[in-house]
């Protein structure tokens, strides 16, 4: 068996101004990269969901499909299990969200006191 990470969307469709997505990173350990996407769509089509929010709004997530499989050569400490490149004209206010989230992560731990 092999370690795959898939990524499946989900379009989350409600009465809202924006389109908005949910894309989720799963681990999913398959005998080869067809079955990784079987497994990640049954995963997907299982977790839709209809539900209301808190004003009464019927809100649907529906499952869009997988759009990545990685497969993971092995697993041990410190293994890059994804990757992506983000582009930005401002750098600074990237840098400075980055370090913003690195506090508050810091702060709601209790892992580093």
């Amino acid at each position: 068996m092999n370690w795959y990470i898939t990524k499946l969307v989900f379009n989350i469709a409600a009465e809202q101004t924006t389109n908005q997505f949910d894309e989720q990173l799963r681990l999913v350990n398959a005998e080869s990269k067809e079955e990784a996407f079987l497994k990640a769509r049954t995963i997907g089509l299982r977790e839709e969901d209809i539900f209301y929010n808190d004003n009464l709004k019927e809100v649907k997530w529906e499952f869009v499909n997988v759009s990545e499989i990685i497969p993971i050569d092995k697993l041990e400490d410190g293994t890059e299990l994804y990757s992506r490149i983000h582009e930005t004209e401002e750098p600074t206010t990237y840098i400075h969200f980055v370090h913003k989230k690195a506090i508050a992560l810091r702060k709601n731990s209790t892992l580093f006191y």
